[in-house]
C-alpha cells in the first residue's frame, strides 16, 4: 500500500516499554520488511513522548503518525497527503464518528479545545494521533527536551497552517485505551499550565474581581454602620474569609503548577531514551 503513495518510504516503530512481546515483533518485521526500522525505549515515556522519538528519527520530507491499534485506518493515509497537497503543513485524521463511551469523548472533545487554546489556532478544534505534516517542522521544537511532550502544540510552533480530513476510524477490538477520565483530566492541565499563560492571566482576573467585591463590601460595612449604628459581627466576617481565603487558595495552586513545571524543565530530564534499535537496511539522514 505505501509503495503506491511514494517511492520512497520508511516504517518507524516505535516501543514504548510494552509489557508484551511487541519488540519480538519488531525485530521479527525488520528482518522480513527492509523498510522497517524499530526503537526500544528504556521505559514507558508516554504516547507522545514515543511519537517526539519516531519524529526526529523520520528521514523523509513528510511524517505520518498513527497509534498501533489499528483504530486509525492505513488505507486513508492518501486522504492526509492529498490535503497536504493543496499547502498545508499538518493535516489531522479526524473520525466521522467518535468510537468511545460518552465520557471519554466528552474529555477528549475538552481536551481538543484545550490543545486548540493552547496553540492558538482556533479553527484547529478536532486533532488526533493519526496526522501528517511536513518533516522540516520539527526545527521549531528541535531543542526541546522537556519530559512534558505534547506533539500537536510543537507543531504549531512552526506552523499555522492546519487542517482536518475525515476518516472511518475502527473501534478497539484488542485491549482497552490507557486514557482514563483522570489520565484525560491531567493532560488538559498539562495542556494549560506547560504551553500556555492563560490560566495565571485567569487568576489575575478572578483576583482583581474579588477585590471589587472586597471594596464594594467594605463600602457596605461603612454605609451600614452609619445608617444602622451597627455592623453584621461574625456571619459576615467568617463569609468574607472563606471566600478571599479560597481565592488566594485557588490563586497559589495555579501558581504552584507553573512552578512545576519549571522545575521538570531544570531538571534534565530527557523526553525518552532509546535503549536498542533495529533496522532493516541503513537509513541515510535528509
Amino acid at each position: 500500500m505505501l509503495s503506491s503513495l511514494s517511492d520512497n518510504y520508511e516504517v518507524i516503530l516505535v516501543n514504548d516499554d510494552s509489557p508484551d512481546q511487541s519488540w519480538d515483533v519488531i525485530v521479527a518485521l525488520s528482518e522480513q520488511y527492509p523498510c522497517v526500522r524499530g526503537y526500544d525505549l528504556m521505559r514507558n515515556y508516554g504516547q507522545h513522548n514515543g511519537t517526539l522519538c519516531g519524529i526526529r528519527l523520520a528521514c523523509h520530507e513528510v511524517v505520518v503518525t498513527m497509534d498501533d491499534d489499528l483504530q486509525h485506518p492505513p488505507e486513508d493515509i492518501h486522504l492526509l497527503l492529498e490535503k497536504l497537497g493543496e499547502g498545508y503543513d499538518v493535516v489531522y485524521g479526524v473520525p466521522k464518528k467518535l468510537p468511545h463511551s460518552w465520557w471519554r469523548n466528552l474529555g477528549s472533545i475538552l481536551t481538543k479545545w484545550l490543545v486548540a487554546s493552547a496553540i492558538g489556532i482556533r479553527t484547529v478544534r478536532d486533532v488526533s494521533a493519526f496526522r501528517a505534516f511536513r518533516t522540516d517542522l520539527r526545527r521549531a521544537f528541535e531543542g526541546y527536551e522537556n519530559p512534558d511532550v505534547m506533539i500537536d502544540v510543537l507543531l504549531s510552533w512552526g506552523t499555522t497552517r492546519f487542517a482536518t480530513v475525515p476518516v472511518d476510524e475502527q473501534p478497539r477490538n484488542v485491549g482497552k485505551s490507557n486514557y482514563t477520565l483522570g489520565r484525560l483530566l491531567r493532560m488538559s492541565l498539562l495542556y494549560l499550565t506547560n504551553f500556555s499563560t492563560k490560566p495565571l492571566r485567569f487568576s489575575n482576573i478572578v483576583g482583581f474581581f474579588f477585590t471589587l467585591i472586597g471594596f464594594f463590601g467594605f463600602i457596605y460595612v461603612i454605609t451600614i454602620y452609619f445608617v444602622a449604628g451597627s455592623v453584621p459581627g461574625f456571619p459576615f466576617l467568617a463569609s468574607a474569609i472563606m471566600v478571599f481565603s479560597g481565592v488566594q487558595l485557588f490563586a497559589l495552586g495555579i501558581i504552584g503548577e507553573y512552578l512545576a513545571r519549571v522545575f521538570e524543565r531544570t531538571a534534565g530530564r530527557r523526553p525518552y531514551t532509546i535503549a536498542r534499535s533495529v533496522s532493516g537496511t541503513p537509513a541515510k539522514q535528509p
